[in-house]
């Protein structure tokens, strides 16, 4: 009897500089498990190809895993497509890509609901395990920059009001691992912190993402100052 088949992860670049979707397309190979599906140099033509590949398809499934996406492009810039697919409840998680001095624009891109980010600049093996990472519907937060994004967001946060509607939704162990993942806490030391194995914090985030019905840990980080559970002043 033969091996089932491994379905590659289905990838669409977003970017206006060619030379860098040529630089993915030679890392994101079929033969090591991706398929780059389509190609867009501007924003505004992603719902657009979506669509496409949708109807291609014939049954609606747009047949994308995931959509890798620059913030920087000269149409409608990476931020701006993202919130528009986030629109759409069955549009692929979008990982973003950006530079060293984007930390104002990976914050925004939190909020508008990218599942994660990664440096331009980041080894290949990064890039991939991020792209399998997010396919599989978990988030990557590239560790070179997660403190300098969530400081980034932390300054431009208003102060909110605690929702009494969340706290009583969670138990006294998910409101503290959910302000620790707000602050930026690894799932190890949430663990360390709290004296708990980290297969208990990951069971806790499980609940949390389930209870709040969230996709995601940017989701979550997002959740949790726009509720009032951590700002500025305390985190």
């Amino acid at each position: 009897m033969s091996e089932p088949t491994t379905l590659p992860v289905r990838v669409v670049l977003v970017d206006d500089q060619e030379l860098v979707r040529s630089g993915l397309r030679r890392i994101l190979r079929r033969r090591d498990g991706f398929e780059i599906v389509a190609e867009c140099a501007d924003g505004a033509e992603v719902p657009r190809t979506l669509a496409g590949l949708s109807a291609q398809s014939g049954d609606g499934d747009p047949g994308v895993d995931v959509v890798l996406m620059d913030l920087r492009m000269r149409g409608v810039d990476g931020i701006t497509a993202t919130r528009r697919l986030g629109a759409d409840p069955d549009a692929p998680p979008v990982l973003v890509l950006t530079t060293f001095d984007d930390d104002e624009m990976l914050s925004g891109a939190l909020r508008a609901g990218a599942a994660g980010f990664l440096l331009k600049d980041s080894s290949a093996d990064d890039l991939i395990r991020g792209v399998r990472a997010v396919a599989a519907g978990d988030s990557w937060l590239d560790p070179a920059v997660t403190g300098r994004v969530l400081r980034s967001y932390r300054s431009s946060a208003p102060n909110t009001p605690v929702d009494r509607g969340v706290v009583d939704a969670l138990t006294p162990r998910e409101v503290e691992v959910l302000r620790a993942m707000a602050i930026g806490r690894s799932n190890g030391e949430i663990a360390a912190d709290l004296v708990i194995s980290e297969l208990t914090v990951k069971s806790h985030i499980g609940r949390i993402f389930t209870k709040l019905h969230l996709r995601d840990r940017p989701a979550a980080i997002v959740y949790a100052y726009d509720h009032g559970l951590v700002s500025p002043a305390t985190s």
